[in-house]
């Protein structure tokens, strides 16, 4: 990278070879920035309920105003305007849209959508939708979650809801924001809502999750009248081997088949991978596949939202040098590479950005790739006027848009940018205590001032555009 200043102090751009059809844009969530929890018929998500738990959430906090996205929409639109981008990531939410999770839409809570889309429009901003970001309706988490497979056709019948509002003019639509969290740490870890501990039941989120995709797909694509991209969006880092010891060798192999391939695999061919059924066979465990649901979730899609923070090593051995947990299980232990660290304490690699990138090109090839997350929680000091000099984020910015240069010149089909976030707000369990947003936001005031990461990235796509 060979950076150059833009004129304004501190303010650095890189030197990166992306043509001028790349996308570029900004992205948020429902329950993260919209707050009005209440207002027009919205009943509570499982992150309602999950904030409420006595520790579940630093300091207590709930996305009840959050950012007040809600009521100061056209002004947020208006911001992203001015960061010069082509595209809005945003997610809808399910129990504002069809409180409940089931039966007829609730007009009041679509309607937003309806104008934030027309907003959008107006100032020349291409919507993205996300159709599930995680605010699970209550009632279906009481009927049994995702783990049930109910859950999968309900979250078809939704999406149709959405679709067949704004399908007019929306033209790419995302089936699913990151279901490895939904699974993982919503099911199995437990620390993020519903808050559950049940590895069968983090087994089968994840088989109903993919199976939910599937069939909006399925539905939309029928639906369809015009030319649309349908996708999903998947986190996804890069499992090495602490060291080259069998046991690490296959604690990485692990991490990579529950973390990336369990996912991808289904998705792309139509099948679970060999090891991990293998792997899930030896404790008991099995994905809860029923005929025809590999056909369901292989349906062909037209772009893979890949959503990067950091690289992970991974140890076979706990820090006793047991291989096996105390219920008989391999230890699977995350090792994090030692580089400087973000806020969130997660290491700084774009290198492996790069690296993740080209192995998706060569394992899937064909399908074409859009960074719909990436960016850094630092502990950002804001100035009397509410700017943030935030060197360290522009520079992680900048070191990763590097590297999606990199890996496109290495083939990867990587077609945009989104920058995670827009702008701060709710960090799920850990409250608004971190702050990932490429605008500040003053949480007493609800004021938004652009940090220096924010006109650093305007500053990048005029000059890559060479605007």
């Amino acid at each position: 990278m060979n950076p150059t200043a833009t004129g304004a102090p501190g303010l650095l751009l890189p030197t990166v070879a992306l043509p001028p059809s790349f996308t570029w844009g900004v992205a948020t969530s429902s329950y993260q920035i919209e707050g009005a929890v209440a207002d027009d018929g919205r009943t509570p998500s499982i992150w309602d309920t999950f904030c409420r738990v006595p520790g579940a959430v630093v300091d207590g906090d709930n996305g009840d105003v959050a950012c007040d996205h809600y009521h100061r929409m056209p002004q947020d639109v208006a911001l992203i305007k001015s960061l010069g981008v082509d595209a809005y990531r945003f997610s809808v939410a399910w129990p504002r849209v069809q409180p409940g999770g089931r039966g007829p839409v609730n007009e009041a809570g679509l309607a937003f959508y309806d104008r934030l889309t027309d907003e959008l429009l107006a100032a020349g901003i291409d919507p993205w939708v996300t159709l599930y970001h995680w605010d699970l309706p209550q009632e279906l988490e009481d009927a049994g979650g995702w783990p049930n497979r109910d859950t999968a056709y309900r979250f078809a019948d939704y999406s149709m809801l959405v679709f067949d509002r704004l399908s007019d003019r929306v033209d790419t639509w995302t089936t699913l924001n990151e279901p490895w969290c939904s699974a993982w740490l919503g099911y199995c870890v437990g620390v993020h809502a519903p808050g559950r501990r049940d590895f069968d039941a983090a087994i089968s989120a994840v088989h109903h999750l993919l199976l939910g995709h599937g069939l909006a797909t399925r539905r939309m694509q029928a639906a369809a009248t015009r030319d649309m991209k349908f996708g999903i969006t998947l986190n996804m880092g890069t499992a090495d081997p602490a060291t080259e010891s069998p046991a690490d060798r296959d604690a990485a192999r692990r991490a990579d088949g529950m973390g990336l391939r369990v996912y991808l695999d289904p998705l792309c061919k139509g099948e679970y991978p060999a090891d991990m059924i293998e792997d899930l066979a030896a404790r008991g465990s099995a994905f809860p596949v029923h005929d025809g649901d590999l056909e369901i979730i292989s349906t062909p899609f037209d772009l893979l939202g890949v959503n990067f923070y950091f690289g992970q090593d991974f140890s076979g051995t706990d820090e006793q040098g047991n291989t096996h947990d105390a219920d008989g299980h391999p230890i699977v232990r995350v090792v994090l590479p030692d580089r400087p660290r973000t806020a969130m304490d997660w290491p700084i690699t774009p290198e492996r950005f790069t690296q993740l990138l080209v192995r998706l090109h060569r394992d899937y090839p064909g399908l074409p790739l859009v960074v719909t997350e990436n960016g850094a929680a630092f502990d950002d000091t804001a100035d009397a006027s509410g700017f943030v000099a935030d060197d360290d984020r522009t520079a992680y910015l900048a070191e990763h848009i590097a590297a999606v240069a990199a890996a496109r010149e290495q083939g990867a089909d990587i077609q945009g940018y989104f920058a995670w976030s827009l702008m701060d707000n709710f960090e799920w369990a850990e409250g608004y205590a971190k702050r990932f947003g490429i605008v500040h936001v003053d949480y007493e005031t609800q004021v938004r001032t652009p940090k220096q990461s924010a006109l650093w990235f305007r500053d990048t796509i005029g000059r890559i555009r060479g605007a």
